[in-house]
């Protein structure tokens, strides 16, 4: 099932209306899980950081142990040739991905002579300029290297997200503050987190346990250029509960504001809604 409408479906070197079937029963990926993926975005117009998102996507192929076909940047003409199905004003999600098609003796290792490719554009609304977030505590951890493939954007790492979920919205909270294996704050369920405290602006260091998002990047950048300097450290989920501000980046969204954390409230503070600001305003410098 989909999540976005107006789909269109790049598979087997050709564009397609609709969201039509490019894996087989017995393709590598559809049962043993060797599936990756990158998701940019474009909205009013532009499609900020979508190189960034190809290149991404090939060395995440890589980490999976499959073969990346498709240059990044003949990626992102496939892509644009693709949305010139949709119109200035549509949001469409970009999700170009690979996975494996056959196994060694054991099935368990893809093989790397074969690769399936395709991209997928939906068309997934932005969220409103007012929508936040809550966030609760889960009993589930990021993986580490040594255990999972942490070094890659893969559908494999996506069931410990859902589960983190599943638990904190039982609850009443819409998404998850997550720790790191040895109980230090990673990230949220679905994307990076930022505090903001006394005017200093934090975010966990990039510990190989979760993937330092191109948004996340682009935030700090931003912030760098506007005077601002972003301190990544180790953050404990008593710093978090004694910020000004908290936020989340990620590409779905951008920027989401925090307004609770289990019992704490936070007001959306002046950081958060420039940062907003800059990002949107750096967007409409960007070409498609």
């Amino acid at each position: 099932m989909s999540t976005g409408t107006n789909i269109t479906t790049w598979f087997e070197g050709r564009w397609h209306k609709d969201d039509v079937p490019v894996m087989r029963a017995a393709d590598h990926g559809a049962w043993l899980g060797s599936g990756v993926f990158d998701g940019a975005r474009m909205f009013s117009g532009r499609a900020p950081d979508l190189l960034a998102h190809c290149e991404r996507v090939n060395r995440s192929a890589h980490a999976l142990m499959i073969t990346p076909t498709v240059a990044p940047e003949e990626m992102v003409a496939i892509i644009r040739e693709g949305l010139k199905h949709y119109g200035p004003d549509d949001a469409v999600y970009i999700r170009p991905m690979y996975w494996g098609i056959h196994g060694d003796l054991t099935a368990i290792v893809p093989s790397r002579e074969e690769t399936g490719f395709a991209i997928c554009l939906e068309q997934i609304p932005m969220a409103p300029a007012d929508a936040s977030t809550t966030l609760g505590r889960t009993r589930f951890r990021r993986p580490v290297l040594e255990d999972n493939v942490v070094n890659a954007k893969a559908g494999c790492l996506y069931p410990n997200n859902a589960r983190m979920l599943t638990e904190v919205r039982a609850r009443g909270f819409a998404n998850a503050l997550v720790a790191d294996a040895i109980g230090n704050v990673a990230e949220s369920a679905t994307a990076n987190v930022f505090m903001v405290r006394d005017g200093e602006v934090l975010t966990p260091v990039a510990n190989g346990t979760f993937l330092s998002g191109i948004t996340r990047a682009r935030h700090i950048a931003n912030l760098a250029q506007d005077g601002t300097q972003v301190r990544e450290k180790v953050l404990t989920f008593a710093d978090f509960e004694a910020a000004d501000e908290v936020f989340l980046t990620g590409n779905m969204s951008k920027i989401t504001p925090v307004t609770a954390l289990e019992d704490r409230q936070y007001q959306i503070g002046p950081v958060t809604r420039r940062l907003r600001e800059m990002y949107w305003d750096w967007a409409a410098s960007e070409t498609l």
